[in-house]
């Protein structure tokens, strides 16, 4: 039974790939900083659980013992203990390392869609960084792919659901930076098994991949959206651009921020494709938000539910 070791797998796109991989007959070895924060993963069939310090470079290698292939889906949306850079660069950087001197051959890398070394945000920059120095590391001895999701949404996900609770905590009405920003929101179903179907298919070595939902939304359709399906009556106020670097300003002050100036500045480019989808490239059919979304934001509104299932009936 082949084993497979992931980094950034307590996640929420993390955990649902050790179930994929799990049911497809595979091992897994999850890292970790804390393991008993991460129980919900110790009753998965052929989880290991490790704890380990993934930036230290024996530990990391250690780690990657009798293991066949790698996946990396760390990424940060804000800076906290840990740089950009550190996360998305310099932890990438070592884990192909690790890999060349642990001989383990195939490695399989999260990007984001439209990240690019000119920026504007460090989170884009690094990301790209990160993903060239993966590519250019792994040579001809490790095979790597990259893969390069829109924003990724599910049950369990912090973008539907971080806007559903904001908006029931709003009075009536809540002011939306950046609203024009648009998003081909794909589904963690579909970029879980993209994950699968790379691993199995020697043939992607070396390929980007990017994966996006089958349609574009504004950031305002998307939040508008959210307040219908959860039940929710409210106003969305689009701020322009200097009162939205303002509110990311205010609110990335915050412990645990639901917008920052570095966010506001990945709002500038749109997650959207600039190439094939590719899912389709993989042969999967990219799967629509109204398809999913209401099955867990539906439970605060039955009506809401069930007229959506209606009308995606039979797509």
């Amino acid at each position: 039974m082949r084993r497979i070791s992931i980094l950034g797998g307590t996640g929420f796109i993390g955990s649902c790939l050790v179930s994929a991989l799990t049911h497809r007959g595979y091992r897994t070895r999850v890292f970790t900083r804390r393991r008993e924060r991460n129980r919900h993963l110790l009753v998965v069939p052929e989880c290991e659980l490790v704890e380990l310090d993934v930036f230290s470079d024996e530990a990391l290698a250690a780690g990657l013992a009798d293991c066949e292939a790698a996946i990396n889906l760390v990424g940060i949306l804000n800076a906290r203990g840990r740089s950009f850079h550190d996360a998305h660069v310099t932890l990438a950087e070592k884990l192909v390392n690790a890999c060349r001197a642990q001989g383990v051959t195939r490695l399989l890398h999260m990007c984001a869609l439209r990240a690019n070394g000119a920026g504007p945000s460090e989170y884009l920059a690094t990301k790209a960084e990160g993903e060239a120095r993966v590519m250019r590391g792994a040579g001809d001895v490790v095979s790597a792919t990259s893969l390069r999701p829109s924003v990724v949404f599910g049950p369990g996900d912090s973008f539907f659901n971080r806007f559903s609770t904001l908006l029931a905590m709003s009075p009536g009405f809540i002011p939306l930076a950046c609203p024009h920003s648009k998003f081909a929101p794909v589904y963690v179903g579909d970029v879980v098994e993209a994950f699968v179907r790379c691993l199995e298919d020697e043939s992607t070595a070396g390929k980007r991949f990017e994966l996006a939902g089958p349609k574009v939304y504004t950031l305002r359709q998307i939040v508008e959206y959210t307040a219908e399906v959860s039940g929710l009556r409210r106003r969305v106020v689009g701020l322009g651009d200097g009162l939205s670097r303002l509110q990311a300003g205010v609110l990335g002050l915050f412990p645990s921020p639901p917008l920052s100036i570095d966010n506001y500045l990945s709002l500038q480019i749109d997650s959207v494709l600039t190439g094939p989808n590719g899912l389709e490239t993989l042969g999967i059919v990219p799967t629509e938000v109204e398809r999913i979304v209401p099955t867990y934001l539906g439970v605060r509104n039955r009506a809401g539910r069930y007229r959506d299932f209606r009308a995606t009936a039979g797509r």
